[in-house]
């Protein structure tokens, strides 16, 4: 199990990672940095790279599990905010998060959700996902887990191309909870196929000189 933490001040942060120590059976922390931090004025934790290196030191200070940091998209450059973690501390970072979005119901003219604002995830977004996965690999040396849009086979081998060393699944479960099972299997299909040993192989192999 690896426990998903996200709050709006930087001790919420530190406060569960302390509770949870106590806690059996949780194999890492994954920090959602993508929360407004109330304490500067609503500013995204990720949206600045001194802010999140000061809640990923703090939080490291506390936990002794692996940390991976989740890092938002909704940001100018993520290559900057990949290494602040990094330097900070983490173990890994993971992305993309949802994207900030918006819809309209033009016969209310009032947002569709009662938010206002809302994530965007699902296949829409995996072109730029794949994009800033790639871009954060560059950048560190920590494992990335890639995100965004993933829903078979395909997709994952996409991302570990791109550099990430391992994937996470989220939209696509709500349409095949056992996809996971079948995505296993079609990584396993493809490297038959091309004679390659272990999965670790591909992770990072992209050759952008070819177009």
């Amino acid at each position: 199990i690896i426990a998903n933490v996200f709050g709006y001040r930087q001790q919420d942060y530190i406060e569960v990672a302390r509770i949870l120590e106590d806690a059996e059976g949780i194999a890492a922390y994954e920090l959602n940095v993508s929360c407004p931090n109330t304490d500067h004025g609503g500013m995204f934790f990720s949206a600045e790279p001194s802010l999140l290196a000061s809640l990923v030191s703090d939080v490291r200070k506390v936990a002794n599990r692996p940390l991976i940091v989740k890092l938002s998209p909704n940001v100018a450059a993520i290559a900057p905010v990949a290494r602040a973690a990094e330097e900070a501390g983490a173990d890994a970072v993971s992305l993309v998060n949802t994207f900030i979005s918006l819809a309209i119901d033009i016969h209310t003219r009032t947002p569709r959700l009662g938010k206002g604002f809302g994530g965007l995830s699902g296949p829409g977004i995996k072109p730029i996902a794949l994009r800033m996965v790639y871009e954060a690999a560059q950048a560190v040396k920590i494992p990335v887990v890639g995100m965004g849009g993933i829903v078979d086979a395909r997709d994952a081998l996409e991302f570990m191309i791109a550099g990430a060393t391992a994937v996470q699944v989220g939209t696509a479960n709500f349409v095949d909870p056992l996809l996971w099972q079948k995505m296993i299997d079609g990584i396993a299909a493809y490297l038959g196929r091309h004679a390659i040993p272990r999965a670790e192989d591909l992770v990072g192999s992209v050759d952008m000189r070819r177009h």
